[in-house]
Order: C-alpha cells, then sequence, then structure tokens
C-alpha cells in the first residue's frame, strides 16, 4: 500500500488541496505537522532540506521523491497514482490537455489571487493577530465577483470548467472557495451555473472528508498557533 509523506499544517488552505487529491485517488498518507506558530518552516533545517522558500506543503514519496509547490505536487500524484481517476487528462489527448491547463491557468492566474488576498485580509490577518486592510479586502472581494461572471460564461456552456469531467481544475478552487464563502456565499451562490458547479464539487466525499478532518482541529490550531503561542513574522509568509 502506497504511503506519503505530507509536511504541511491543518489551516494551510495548500495542505489541504494535497490531502484532497490523496483522498480522492486513495492514496494513504501521512501528515507531518510543520509547527507555524515557531516558524519551523523558516528554520534552516527545513529551507535546506524541505523548502527552499520556506512555505507549506512539501511531499516526501515513498521512493524518496521531494516536490514542494500544492499544484505540482497533486498533478504529480494524479499522474502517478490517479491514472484512471480522471482528474488528470492523459497528455496523448493534446486538446484534452490543452483545455485542462487552460482551466488551471484560470484558478492560478484569476481566482486564486483575488481569493487568497481577501482572505487573508478579511479573515486570516486578525485570526493571526496582524493588522488588516479592510478596504483592500473588500476591493477585491468585488473584484473577484466581477471575475465570476467569466466562470458562468464557462460554466452555462458545460459542466467543470475544463469540459464535462471532474479535474484539478476544479478541485484547486476548494479550499480557498470555502474561505471566501464563509465570508460572502453570494460569491458562489449568486449565478445559477457557479452555483450548481460549486456545490456538485464542494459535495464530494474527498472535499468532505478534508473539511471535517479540518473543522475538528481548527479550534484547537487557531488557538494554538494564536493565542496560547505568540505569532511570529513568520506566519504570514507561509503559503496558507
Amino acid at each position: 500500500m502506497v504511503a506519503i509523506k505530507l509536511y504541511g499544517s491543518t489551516v494551510s488552505t495548500c495542505t489541504k488541496r494535497v490531502v484532497t487529491v490523496c483522498k480522492e485517488i486513495g492514496v494513504n498518507y501521512e501528515l507531518v505537522p510543520v509547527d507555524l506558530a515557531t516558524g519551523e518552516h523558516k528554520s534552516e533545517v527545513f529551507l535546506e532540506q524541505r523548502q527552499p522558500f520556506g512555505a507549506v506543503p512539501v511531499l516526501v514519496d515513498e521512493d524518496g521523491t521531494q516536490l514542494y509547490e500544492s499544484r505540482a505536487i497533486c498533478r504529480y500524484l494524479a499522474a502517478k497514482y490517479g491514472k484512471n481517476s480522471g482528474l488528470l487528462p492523459d497528455t496523448g489527448n493534446v486538446k484534452a490537455y490543452g483545455l485542462f491547463e487552460q482551466a488551471a491557468s484560470i484558478e492560478y492566474s484569476t481566482f486564486d489571487p483575488l481569493a487568497s488576498g481577501l482572505v487573508w485580509e478579511l479573515a486570516f490577518a486578525t485570526a493571526f493577530g496582524f493588522p488588516s486592510d479592510e478596504k483592500l479586502g473588500q476591493k477585491q472581494l468585488h473584484t473577484l465577483k466581477e471575475k465570476m461572471d467569466g466562470y458562468e460564461r464557462i460554466l452555462s456552456k458545460q459542466k467543470y470548467l475544463a469540459g464535462n469531467s471532474f479535474t484539478l481544475a476544479d478541485l484547486f478552487h476548494l479550499p480557498y472557495g470555502a474561505e471566501v464563502k464563509n465570508i460572502d456565499a453570494s460569491v458562489m451562490d449568486s449565478k445559477p451555473n457557479v452555483k450548481r458547479w460549486w456545490d456538485e464539487i464542494s459535495s464530494r466525499p474527498a472535499w468532505k472528508a478534508t473539511e471535517s478532518v479540518s473543522e475538528s482541529l481548527k479550534l484547537d490550531d487557531w488557538y494554538i498557533y494564536g493565542v496560547i503561542m505568540p505569532v511570529t513574522p513568520q506566519v504570514h509568509d507561509l503559503a496558507l
């Protein structure tokens, strides 16, 4: 049975992205906690041996292969262990793969910068004890709502972002999408096809399982990181 190690944190959206893929394709994993509160991810050992930029998550496969950057890890896992999952189109199908990469690029270049920015300003910054910029967060929220018009156009013509099959391009939205919806549900609910798409992908068993673990630990984790232990400046730069 395959068993990988995943260095990360239950409060990290990027870690949750990888955990969800593991659950989708049935890969056993060991979550190795990284102590973000004390800046373990910025230690010389972590920087030299795990992640040169001091962020999480980091994958160590059973054969010793080591990868960082959550989307790269997800692609790797889907290609190696999830060949029949449909999460990643066969590169031999040039059209399907091109449409997948197009959809994945939308998440990375359009959705994520706005979603991660507004979630930091309107939720995470305060939770971690940092000053927040409400005006900036609201501006990013407004812009994201405008961008969802493009999503509606795409999803009015097909079931998912890359076509009519669920892929990593859809899954990549889940961690920050859930946080955005907690802040303002209208981002996902105000447009019929976006709502239909979001309701479907966020109801997948793999994501629900990831969320249930995260939710059961979240209060303790926030308490540890935000109250019992003083939050260090390094926490802000950790690929949440």
